[in-house]
């Protein structure tokens, strides 16, 4: 086993199928990004949401996809001309997967693309016991999807993050406050399959409890652009009475539920309620 992969690996101390599974999910997810980094991507594209947060700033949930922005609305750049990038940086460390655009976006201004791969093949390269890979189901696949933004709300601000492992690369990648406020989009607009995504609400807490001020004007871009939005700017005020009207409606043991899989430590989910969100979304913008 490479020794790069091996410490990678090693940061998880996983013991399960499903602690193996996500530790691949997530090593792979670094690899993509370093062969992305290896195609110019990101000079016309930053990384943003759920695993950008987790891979940069230590979020404690596993996150499924990708999710990236083009910087400019002008810019024509495609995810599918570096999805070859991906394939041969995941095959020169040694790993079984294939990139395959699924959707252009030229409806949903969203471009989105999958990684697959066996699972049982994967796991056993990254160390998984034999025994232990073999429990898994025979023909289950493992499967990473990435979305391209081609339609950027403006007034987002990035940085610029390295990673060492498994080789050095750097990510241009949204600041925190812009981060949040795409997070807080999701909170108040997301429709997701008839039932409230719980992943939101649990990045919102991440966000709150280490006093993070969100991109208000970002924020306003993005429900403009959504037709979320078409009063006056948005002010912290405005948001925390849009926060409160939200929770008001949002059934938290069924958002717990969601996210339940996702995290290591599910009694994070104990203080799930709508009094409990309704104190963080006070709190917001207050240090």
């Amino acid at each position: 086993m490479n020794p790069a992969l091996k410490d990678m690996l090693d940061a998880y101390q996983p013991q399960t199928p499903a602690d193996y599974q996500n530790a691949a999910r997530e090593i792979v997810q670094e690899i993509a990004l370093l062969g992305l980094w290896r195609g110019g991507f990101f000079e016309r594209a930053a990384f943003y949401g759920g695993t950008a947060l987790r891979i940069f700033h230590g979020l404690r949930r596993f996150s499924e996809d990708l999710d990236f922005t083009l910087l400019s609305a002008e810019d024509d750049s495609r995810l599918e001309i570096h999805l070859p990038s991906v394939a041969t940086e995941l095959g020169a460390w040694g790993f079984t997967f294939e990139a395959e655009k699924k959707s252009e976006g030229d409806w949903t201004g969203i471009e989105s693309a999958f990684l697959k791969g066996g699972t049982q093949l994967n796991l056993l390269h990254i160390g998984a016991p034999a025994d232990l890979a073999r429990r898994l189901p025979r023909g289950q696949s493992l499967r990473i999807k990435l979305e391209l933004d081609l339609r950027p709300p403006p007034q987002a601000t990035t940085e610029v993050r390295t990673q060492l492992l498994p080789s050095p690369y750097q990510v241009t990648l949204y600041d925190l406050g812009s981060l949040f406020a795409g997070k807080l989009h999701a909170v108040l607009c997301r429709g997701w399959k008839s039932r409230v995504k719980g992943r939101d609400f649990y990045d919102f807490i991440w966000y709150v409890g280490r006093n993070i001020r969100p991109n208000l004007a970002h924020l306003d871009a993005r429900m403009r652009q959504s037709g979320h939005w078409s009063g006056e700017p948005i002010t912290l005020e405005i948001l925390k009475g849009l926060l409160l009207e939200r929770f008001a409606g949002i059934d938290f043991k069924n958002a717990a539920d969601e996210v339940r899989p996702f995290l290591a430590d599910p009694r994070e989910l104990d203080l799930w309620s709508p009094s409990f969100f309704n104190d963080l979304a006070k709190r917001i913008g207050t240090s």
